[in-house]
């Protein structure tokens, strides 16, 4: 996400970043740039107007032409400035004090809204909360049956009768359900339709005035941009929306969506769907996010998202071996085993800072990579993936043959491997000579 806005606006800070003072003309084409960055990723143009008026004030009234670093002042004005304009802070779900707390679906069809209520109810889920999935939408085949599918892979309870049923009964008959069954948080999944139309809004409304819920959440697809933007500001005058859902930010090289919609719509955006999987969901942090606009990238949602899914038991084990290099290629499938829980390479890559202007902004790794690695070791009996360097030619053919890659693919990965093997010795010994107490744990890493 947010790709062509961030190599575009690392471009302009390149510039200025070049001058050691800053004159009031090479001020007004950096902004000039920035502002045509902007405009190119889709945000909005009022939101563009207003956020390079915003920027210029507070440069002005820092004085940063005077300033011996003025290029990082201004790159820390634009974080500032965007952080503001995607809100400021992280907004969470309201609860209620009296359960269950009443989670209200909308948005047009095709935007991922059921998908993303199931991806909810995992995420509540695991949050010791015991959501309730209602199948509200009776109008779009299979709707019922796919949050049905959707319930039974996030493990939580599911609620729905047959498209003959009125949308509104099903709401209300399923918040006894919920009492019964002990839930405490009831997601309604309403219908959509290709575009708004008056019967799609009174419906909606009848269901908002009989249930009252605590989070009415308009889910849209980020890719469709500006159109994302309008729509949600068409519920809102509508629903009084409490937050947006943006699904497909994964697939949104722009992002000009998250940037506007706050602003455009004053409401906040409280989740991210990043990914098809059902765990692929992700609370909204505007600072988090202008990180990752300017290529500073995100360590503390690569720890949070490292605490969700991996293993730390084995984390500990493979630290262990690490420390005296015994770690073998058994140990090396199973540790990339739990790295791809976390999601795409591309994506965790991306957010560790200064990895993209390290790799010069071209980071779309393939993740078809490790599924050639994968089918390599597989191919090695368990002897072979424990002393690796028994592979001889004659072994090294037939691995070759069993995975469906070429020999070259084979001795390329034993030697990465012995690579590997001996930096991460190398980084254990570093890290004891240079006191990793006193750098909080972090050993150097040799040659980055």
């Amino acid at each position: 996400m947010f790709e062509t806005l961030t190599s575009k606006l690392e471009s302009a800070f390149k510039t200025i970043r070049g001058q050691g003072r800053l004159s009031e003309q090479n001020m007004k084409d950096s902004l000039k740039e920035i502002r045509l960055a902007l405009l190119e990723a889709d945000v909005n143009y009022k939101v563009v107007k207003k956020f390079i008026a915003d920027v210029e004030q507070a440069a002005i009234g820092q004085e940063v032409a005077k300033s011996l670093h003025p290029g990082q002042q201004i790159v820390k004005i634009v974080h500032d400035e965007l952080m503001n304009i995607m809100g400021g802070a992280n907004a969470p779900l309201n609860f209620s004090d009296k359960p269950p707390t009443v989670i209200m679906m909308v948005g047009l069809q095709g935007q991922g809204k059921t998908t993303t209520a199931g991806k909810l109810a995992l995420r509540l889920k695991s949050k010791g909360r015991k959501p309730l999935l209602v199948a509200a939408d009776v109008y779009r085949p299979a709707a019922i049956k796919q949050l049905e599918v959707l319930a039974q892979q996030a493990g939580v309870e599911f609620f729905g009768l047959d498209e003959h049923a009125k949308p509104v009964d099903i709401c209300v008959m399923a918040r006894g359900e919920a009492q019964m069954r002990g839930c405490d948080v009831i997601i309604l999944d309403t219908a959509g339709r290709l575009h708004i139309d008056a019967q799609m809004m009174a419906e909606l409304r009848q269901i908002q005035k009989t249930m009252e819920p605590n989070e009415i959440l308009f889910v849209a697809n980020a890719t469709t941009g500006q159109d994302a933007v309008n729509s949600a500001k068409q519920f809102n005058d509508d629903l009084a929306l409490t937050g947006v859902v943006l699904t497909q930010m994964d697939g949104d090289a722009r992002g000009g969506a998250a940037i506007s919609l706050i602003t455009v719509t004053g409401c906040p955006i409280k989740f991210i769907g990043t990914g098809e999987k059902l765990d692929a969901l992700d609370a909204f942090h505007p600072n988090r996010m202008a990180d990752q606009i300017l290529g500073m990238g995100d360590v503390v949602s690569l720890v949070e998202k490292a605490q969700e899914v991996i293993d730390q038991e084995k984390a500990l084990k493979f630290q262990e071996k690490a420390r005296k290099a015994t770690w073998d290629l058994e140990d090396f499938l199973s540790q990339m085993q739990e790295v791809k829980k976390m999601g795409s390479i591309g994506d965790l890559i991306k957010k560790i800072p200064g990895m993209s202007q390290l790799a010069g902004g071209d980071l779309d790794l393939d993740d078809g990579e490790l599924g050639h690695i994968e089918a390599i070791i597989y191919s090695m009996t368990p002897a072979e993936r424990h002393k690796p360097k028994t592979i001889k030619a004659s072994r090294r053919r037939r691995i070759a043959d069993g995975s469906g890659m070429a020999i070259s693919d084979v001795n390329r990965l034993l030697k990465d491997f012995e690579k590997s093997k001996k930096m991460m010795k190398q980084m254990m010994r570093g890290g004891k000579r240079r006191g990793m107490r006193a750098r909080g744990g972090m050993p150097s890493i040799p040659g980055m």
